[in-house]
């Protein structure tokens, strides 16, 4: 088939396989996308359209199946994309619990170590300038924090390994 013939005989049919996408599609631009698309795929196979019957009735087939294929693909997009939003929204939700949960860890704590592990891990203060705000010996400082530390630490290990028992059964 020469350029002009395909011109003549499958280029024609373009408005009309146009108009046929867009009642799928419901997009100018993805319409154009398939005709576009088809109009290539026809070019390449060009020497093969002859044994087909009725051109026109194969072309809006063709503008059929491949719109039936970019739904089906972007239904399957927005599904996994509904996947993921959901995944992301899970574990915000997870982190917001265990986030409650330390800080329900912390408030626990006996004064003077909640105090400690806030100053020291929230805002950052040095151990010498919680010794000074608490009026505390910076070896008492640490002792508290360590102590504060072992017992959340505890208290978090505890928590997972009751989420993995309730898990696996």
């Amino acid at each position: 088939m020469t350029q002009e013939t395909f011109k003549n005989t499958v280029f024609i049919l373009r408005n009309e396989m146009y108009r046929f996408a867009k009642r799928f599609v419901m997009s100018n631009d993805e319409a154009e996308d398939v005709v576009q698309d088809l109009m290539v795929k026809f070019w390449q196979k060009k020497d093969e359209l002859g044994q087909f019957g009725n051109l026109k009735s194969y072309a809006l087939k063709s503008v059929r199946n491949e719109c039936l294929n970019r739904l089906k693909h972007h239904e399957v997009k927005l599904g996994f994309a509904d996947m993921q939003l959901h995944r992301s929204e899970l574990y915000s939700m997870e982190v917001n619990n265990l986030k409650e949960q330390i800080i329900g860890f912390i408030n626990q704590l006996p004064e003077k170590q909640k105090m400690v592990i806030h100053l020291k891990d929230v805002e950052e203060y040095e151990v010498s300038e919680i010794s000074e705000i608490m009026e505390m010996e910076e070896n008492a400082v640490r002792v508290n924090l360590m102590r504060a530390r072992q017992k959340v630490k505890e208290q978090i290990s505890q928590l997972m390994n009751y989420e993995q028992r309730s898990i696996s059964r």
